[in-house]
């Protein structure tokens, strides 16, 4: 059975609410710097205005992730752009969409743990199906509460006010296109170096930072997609598959410690829900060592992309 709770839409807003056109913004290949920008903006501001209303009913987790993906690259993306941009609304634009995805990342990191373990419980026996159950139900109650923050913020003035920002949101370049591609080169640097430093046995932090560089480099890219065409569409390809070997590592990371915080904050825990919850961490272990296993391919592969550039 489904955990996910129904919440009532007390809010709605569609395109023609915040001002913007009926047709996306087109940016042409010989655009300059802002245009790329402006169309981008346009792009992710049209996905979270079409997703906003399920991720108030709650009912489908992927409303969610796509408008904290949009949210997030925003932000990314302007963060990219900003040595080639005049616009002194920027860095508000970024901080405000960072309180956003704040709001958002802890219902999302509680969907998919939710969705993970739930699934993984069904192929344990029923005793310790049931077990596991207890587990969820209390990851269930700080979601419930995680969504009651999102709505608050998603109900406020200021996150109205950031949405008609960005819709009329027109920098000017300070450069011309030819510059993103060195933002691209100098994104892929920065990663290249933090794998150096990383060493052969990085930790899991370092892994969830090399995680995120790659996310920079990848948004970078798509900004940068027009000038190169297919090399860069393949790099964007591996950075996407770095990313997502990296992020299954984290997801095992979070999962196994949330299974031990949660069973040492009950106060009593039965044979059944130990036995379980040890399964649930072992699988996790599995897959985090899986992961550990293949991130270094996964960085090969995106650095000859890279450098082909």
């Amino acid at each position: 059975m489904s955990r996910l709770r129904v919440v009532k839409i007390r809010r709605s807003r569609d395109t023609a609410a915040l001002g913007l056109p009926d047709d996306p913004v087109p940016s042409a290949p010989d655009a300059d710097v802002a245009a790329h920008v402006r169309a981008a903006v346009d792009r992710w501001l049209r996905v979270i205005v079409a997703r906003e209303p399920g991720v108030r009913r709650g009912k489908d987790i992927e409303d969610l992730h796509q408008m904290r993906v949009a949210v997030r690259r925003l932000r990314a993306m302007l963060r990219a752009a900003r040595p080639l941009l005049e616009a002194p609304e920027l860095e508000d634009l970024r901080r405000d969409l960072g309180s956003v995805g704040r709001a958002l990342g802890p219902v999302r990191d509680l969907d998919v743990l939710l969705a993970r373990l739930d699934e993984q419980a069904k192929t344990l026996p029923r005793a310790e199906r049931a077990a596991i159950g207890a587990l969820l139900d209390d990851i269930e109650s700080e979601r419930v509460a995680a969504r009651r923050r999102m709505t608050i913020l998603l109900d406020s003035k200021r996150y109205d006010r950031l949405l008609h920002r960005l819709a009329r949101f027109t920098p000017e370049s300070t450069s011309d296109r030819s510059a993103l591609l060195p933002l691209v080169h100098k994104q892929f640097t920065k990663l290249a170096k933090a794998v150096e430093e990383a060493g052969d046995d990085p930790g899991d932090d370092v892994l969830h930072a090399l995680r995120i560089r790659g996310k920079r480099l990848r948004y970078t890219a798509e900004l940068a997609k027009p000038l190169a065409g297919k090399p860069m569409r393949k790099l964007i390809k591996a950075a996407k598959a770095f990313q997502d070997v990296l992020g299954e590592h984290q997801d095992a990371c979070v999962a196994e410690d949330r299974i031990r915080a949660l069973l040492a904050a009950r106060k009593r825990v039965d044979i059944d829900m130990a036995f379980a919850a040890g399964r649930l961490v072992e699988r996790e272990q599995a897959r985090r060592a899986e992961s550990r296993a293949n991130w270094l391919p996964a960085w090969t592969e995106l650095a000859e992309r890279a450098r082909a550039i």
